[in-house]
């Protein structure tokens, strides 16, 4: 499951090869185990009891210290009682970042290619093209073994990376790829190839992602003005652009839906 928001953004604070980085990866794991409306409620009942035990009507040192407790379990949606007992109520709860239905965010989104299937493919086949019409992503770094290194704007402008694996890759046809364990994003993707006589090439993408916030962290997103699904629309558009013309479009690859 994805990794905690804190820890997230400490690690974009202070950049991925820090020395901050590095002890943040090297402590014990603290994944998003509490659900969205727990992390409502111990928002409020958190700062209720934060200010109980400032204000000197109750028992200032208990107070604080629940409700600071129960703060950090509504900023990080993690909670320690929840992951030592191995239990979660989050939306990212799959092992291995494998995203269960009914969790995270999906996007699905088709678009024709005026282009052979073959040609569109091994566009896309090459990861490392993606930043060039995927405008959340800053980049991407492929190895020889099939593995990846994705880099990507979260939730609030937080830098956030990942690693990711191919899970199918069959030429002219299908790319499916997911995050391995330990990733700051659970997130798993297809992009399907299919001839289209006289048209080209209809190109249907399937993304979903579990973002450190979870569920939360998207609903905060769209209160800014982030719509995933607008996002790929556009992000599919300069796809087809790039592949049919060689030209990033003429907005240089940063509209945005």
């Amino acid at each position: 499951m994805a990794t905690t928001l804190l820890a997230a953004a400490a690690k974009s604070a202070a950049g991925p090869r820090s020395a901050v980085a590095r002890a943040v990866d090297a402590l014990p794991q603290a994944r998003t185990n509490v659900s969205a409306p727990e992390r409502v409620v111990s928002l409020v009942a958190g700062g209720a009891l934060a200010a109980l035990g400032f204000d000197g009507r109750g028992p200032s040192v208990l107070s604080s210290l629940v409700g600071g407790y129960l703060l950090y379990r509504a900023a990080t949606g993690n909670c320690p009682a929840y992951q030592a007992l191995g239990v979660s109520g989050s939306d990212a709860t799959a092992p291995n970042s494998s995203i269960a239905a009914r969790h995270g965010t999906r996007i699905d989104h088709t678009v024709v290619v005026n282009k052979p299937a073959r040609e569109v493919y091994r566009f896309w086949r090459d990861l490392e093209n993606l930043p060039r019409f995927m405008t959340h992503l800053i980049d991407v770094d492929t190895t020889t073994d099939g593995q990846s290194l994705w880099t990507a704007r979260g939730p609030l402008g937080i830098r956030v990376q990942w690693e990711a694996k191919l899970i199918a890759d069959e030429p002219g046809k299908v790319i499916s790829w997911q995050s391995l364990d330990g990733a700051d994003v659970d997130t798993a993707g297809s992009v399907h190839f299919t001839e289209v006589p006289g048209r080209g090439t209809e190109v249907r993408v399937a993304l979903k992602y579990d973002p450190p916030a979870g569920k939360l962290g998207a609903a905060v997103a769209r209160l800014f003005g982030t719509s995933p699904e607008a996002q790929i629309r556009a992000d599919m558009e300069r796809f087809r652009h790039i592949v049919e013309t060689g030209e990033v479009p003429r907005d240089g690859g940063t509209r945005r839906g």
